[in-house]
């Protein structure tokens, strides 16, 4: 992943583009979470560079792994508040606990610690109420993760719905969201159109789908922060390099 993530900020103008330096160690895994250790000097990294972003302006992230997003959708929160709704476009919810996680990495786990259930040093400094949440083109929950969306309320748009952005709109409207924070992972892409990613899993979006639905968005509310993560650079990068570029021209004209 740090390839792919590298040539992503490559699209990125250099004059605002700041780049965390991270360690690419193993590290210790601590309370069911695989590198515990690396994690938190990730994440106090993270957030040392977005202290130099003034409040409220909007911030593009690029991963690695989901886990990233730890500091950037805290950061947003810590600007808007309870007037901020968070759009997970994830082909999974990420929302285990290192109890219920069957492989201890945290990057299934992050948006569960982001609603305030995170293991300890990888903890927001503001909890996320659950119904602020929408999930977009999840088609892969654990029963746990089920369950949770239930109890909690959070809501969520499959894949099938976002071939036209109605529904997703309203389900933010109904978060009384003022401002968006748009979390990317490229597994939300039906892995027909970019299978460069971790876990991919079928039945997801397109292209078109996916930045119209970004489009709606952010033409409806402001722009708290946007993500893109998981891309893992493979041998058809000719490929993969002209499906996100038409990703990222879209996401950089829907803020404009």
């Amino acid at each position: 992943m740090p390839r792919g993530a590298a040539w992503l900020a490559g699209l990125i103008p250099a004059g605002r583009r700041h780049t965390v330096t991270i360690d690419d160690s193993i590290g210790k895994a601590r309370g069911g979470v695989q590198s515990a250790d690396v994690l938190e000097r990730h994440l106090l990294a993270v957030r040392t560079a977005l202290a130099e972003v003034p409040a409220g302006e909007p911030t593009v992230t690029i991963g690695g792994d989901c886990a990233v997003d730890l500091a950037p959708v805290e950061a947003a929160l810590s600007a808007y508040g309870d007037r901020l709704t968070v759009v997970w476009f994830d082909a999974h919810g990420d929302l285990n606990t290192p109890q219920s996680s069957p492989s201890g990495a945290f990057h299934g786990m992050v948006l569960r610690a982001l609603i305030g259930d995170g293991p300890e040093g990888l903890r927001p400094a503001r909890s996320l109420s659950a119904d602020r949440v929408v999930l977009a083109g999840a088609r892969s929950l654990d029963p746990g993760e089920q369950d949770l969306v239930k109890s909690r309320g959070i809501r969520h748009v499959g894949a099938e719905q976002l071939t036209e952005p109605g529904p997703l709109l309203a389900a933010v409207r109904a978060t009384g969201a003022e401002a968006v924070y748009l979390h990317i992972d490229l597994d939300v892409l039906d892995p027909t159109v970019f299978p460069a990613v971790g876990t991919p899993e079928p039945g997801g979006v397109g292209v078109e789908e996916l930045v119209g639905a970004v489009r709606a968005l952010t033409d409806e509310f402001a722009l708290a922060g946007l993500a893109l993560t998981e891309y893992e650079r493979t041998e058809a990068v000719a490929q993969e390099e002209a499906v996100l570029r038409r990703i990222v021209e879209g996401l950089f004209e829907a803020d404009r």
